[in-house]
Order: C-alpha cells, then sequence, then structure tokens
C-alpha cells in the first residue's frame, strides 16, 4: 500500500500530466500549427498568399474548419473505430476498483447489506429445504467472495498485481 507522501506525489503527477496534455500542450501546438503552416507553407506558395495575404484571416478559416473536422474525427474515434474500445478495455483490465471494493458506501454499505440478504434469503431457504447441496455451495462461494471484498481483498485475477 502507499504512504501518504506517495499517494500525494503520484495524485500531482496525475494532474500536471492532466493538465499539461490536455491544456496546456493542446493550446501550444494549435497555435503552433497555425503559425507554422503560415508562416513556412502559406508565406513560401504566392497563390495561397494571395488568399491569405494576413495571418489573422487564416487563423480564424482554420478554426472554424479544423474545429469541426476534429470533432467529427472524434466521434468516429470514439463510436466508429475499434481503436476506442480497446483503449477502455485496457482501462477497465488496469482498474483495481474492478478487482476489489471502492473505499465508501460500497464497502461501508452495499456489499455488508448484500452479505446480510445473501444471508438471510438462505437461512428463509433452508429453513423451507427449497436449496440443493449444488445451491447452498454455491451460495457459500459468493459469501466468501462478498466477506473478502469487505475485508479489503481482491476477487477475479488482475492482469497486474494491485
Amino acid at each position: 500500500m502507499l504512504t501518504g507522501r506517495a499517494r500525494f506525489v503520484g495524485r500531482v503527477w496525475y494532474y500536471f500530466r492532466i493538465g499539461y496534455s490536455t491544456y496546456l500542450t493542446f493550446l501550444l501546438g494549435f497555435v503552433s500549427t497555425l503559425i507554422t503552416v503560415y508562416y513556412l507553407a502559406i508565406k513560401n506558395i504566392p497563390d495561397l498568399l494571395s488568399f491569405f495575404p494576413r495571418f489573422v484571416p487564416f487563423a480564424l478559416l482554420a478554426t472554424i474548419i479544423g474545429v469541426p473536422l476534429s470533432i467529427a474525427i472524434g466521434w468516429a474515434h470514439i463510436k466508429r473505430i475499434p481503436a476506442y474500445s480497446s483503449e477502455m478495455d485496457i482501462g477497465v483490465e488496469a482498474n483495481p476498483y474492478n478487482y476489489k471494493l471502492a473505499p465508501g458506501w460500497q464497502k461501508e454499505v452495499w456489499f455488508p447489506l448484500y452479505l446480510e440478504l445473501l444471508n438471510q434469503s438462505t437461512r428463509l431457504l433452508e429453513s423451507q429445504k427449497l436449496m440443493s447441496d449444488k445451491e447452498k455451495a454455491r451460495v457459500q462461494d459468493l459469501e466468501v467472495k462478498i466477506k473478502k471484498l469487505i475485508e479489503g481483498g481482491i476477487v477475479g485475477t488482475p492482469r497486474r498485481k494491485l
């Protein structure tokens, strides 16, 4: 388990990466691309320079065309291209909370409630002799797993060590 300091450093590192890659580099990359295309390509091609004698109209047109085009590409990436579902598969496999309970309401309320409901249902079914040995074994297996989760253990087989 990570210490408080290690968790803090990990969180700060994560926030830095998100802020830097999502916002700072995006903005710098967008502006840098506009400047590079205009001053290295358009300024050196006389036919294009006649359409865009100044940088600002070029930047506005590129933004007006580029934003909807980027939205369409992003939509296609998420809705139509298998790469996004593969990314989600990897994220699900790597998420430790798919194999153990998240702290808070899951661990403190829901799973103790599930365990209690399972125990009470089992008692009722056993008292009426409505459970086969196979069903009893399945319920006992579930009970062991729920108790393990409540105690902070993992169930299933994560691809990497937690």
